[in-house]
This record gives structure tokens, C-alpha cells and sequence, in this order.
């Protein structure tokens, strides 16, 4: 059987860790890359410094394919073009781009209006499955990851610089999807079972806007980061 060629969509965050975790054991992908949109020198949302996500991907062992965004939200042709030009550049042998996407609420029609017509396949390995099931299935298998940006009109400041672990599962509010699929929070990924070892960062404070509080970190001085 011949495998089938995907690039990961990766946000540097314990979705697209899943995503990567599953595509990596499945007999029918082969995993050739990662790509991540940014504006300015980071990830919108997360805020991930792209030193760390260049580190994330050597420790990961795949090469990551950084696609520059003009804006945060950009007209939905200009994203979509700017994405399809951005992997068409990359030199990888391209066959299918996979989302960590887990809420069926049009995303994935909306994601292959625009992949599709390029001949590559749409892959979606979380997409339906129940949030705490998913959130259970990270921690257990060793994805470490703690929330770096949390949004106080959906969640609790509190939370912002907590590690995502069975305890915080079990303190988060009802209303609060346990994967922040809504939008709630979104992470880091600091270890995983297919990193070479840990990704090493320093913390530091949280910054605090009217709506959103960042946990601000950077890479630790021992690490040697890699173009």
C-alpha cells in the first residue's frame, strides 16, 4: 500500500500535537512537514514566538513551512491563496494537509473549498470525536502542553500559565470545552512522544490586554535553535 504524502497544520498547540501523534501511526500517512501562518514574528492567538515553533520542529524532526500572513484576518481569498501559494513553494511532495479541527460546524467545508481544488486531500483525524475524550487521549499519551492564552469573555483569567493535565480538566467549568475548542484558550506544546527530547523555555510574566491574557515565555539559553 502506498502511502499517502500530508502536511500538518500546526499551531503549535496540543490539537495539532494529536493530529500529528495520529498521522504518524496510521499506516495510510506519510507525515512530510509542518506549516504554520504568522504575522509579524508569531502565531495570532496562541502568540507563539517563531523561534520556538522552528524549535518545536527540529526537536519534532520535520520541516516546518512558515507562510506569512498580511494581516491577522486577511479577506478569506487572500488567506486561502496565500496559504495554497505558501505550500505550493515548499518543495515538499504534497498529497493531502491535515487539520486538528474537532467541532463539526462547517470548518471542514470551508477548509476544502480551497485545498481540495489544488488535487490534495482534506484530512480531519479528530473531527466529531466527543472534547474530553480527545483532552484525556493528549495528556495520556504524554503530550505536555499548558495554556499561554486564555480569552476572559469565555474564560476564567485564572487559568492562563496552567498545565493541561487531569487536574485542570477537573477544575474547569462545564461551560468551558475541555479541548477550548470555542475559542477559550489555546497552548503550548513542551514535550510530546515523538520529540527528541523536551522544548526548553524560560517563563516569564503574563501579559494582560482588555480580553486576552498571554503567558509570555522564551526560549531557554541552553537551547540552540536551528534555521
Amino acid at each position: 500500500m502506498k502511502k499517502i504524502n500530508v502536511i500538518i497544520s500546526w499551531s503549535s498547540g496540543k490539537d495539532a500535537a494529536l493530529t500529528l501523534w495520529r498521522l504518524l501511526n496510521d499506516p495510510h500517512y506519510n507525515v512530510v512537514g509542518l506549516y504554520t501562518t504568522y504575522v509579524g514574528d508569531e502565531v495570532p492567538f496562541q502568540a507563539t514566538p517563531l523561534e520556538v515553533l522552528k524549535e518545536q520542529a527540529r526537536l519534532i524532526g520535520l520541516p516546518l513551512i512558515l507562510i506569512e500572513l498580511p494581516q491577522v484576518f486577511p479577506p478569506n481569498e487572500v488567506y486561502q491563496q496565500t496559504v495554497i501559494n505558501g505550500l505550493k513553494a515548499s518543495g515538499l511532495n504534497i498529497q493531502a494537509v491535515a487539520f486538528g479541527d474537532i467541532f463539526c460546524n462547517g470548518i471542514a467545508d470551508y477548509r476544502k473549498q480551497y485545498i481540495e481544488p489544488e488535487g490534495w486531500q482534506c484530512i480531519f483525524p479528530l473531527m466529531g470525536e466527543p472534547s474530553h475524550k480527545l483532552a484525556i487521549e493528549m495528556i495520556t499519551i504524554g503530550i505536555k502542553t499548558k495554556l499561554v492564552t486564555v480569552d476572559t469573555s469565555q474564560c476564567e483569567a485564572q487559568y492562563c500559565g496552567k498545565w493541561f493535565n487531569k487536574a485542570l480538566l477537573e477544575e474547569l467549568p462545564t461551560y468551558i470545552d475541555p479541548c477550548g475548542e470555542n475559542g477559550e484558550f489555546h497552548t503550548l506544546v513542551i514535550n510530546a512522544p515523538y520529540f527528541h527530547k523536551p522544548l526548553e523555555v524560560e517563563w516569564q510574566g503574563i501579559d494582560k490586554t482588555e480580553r486576552f491574557y498571554y503567558q509570555r515565555y522564551q526560549l531557554s539559553d541552553r537551547t540552540v535553535c536551528a534555521d
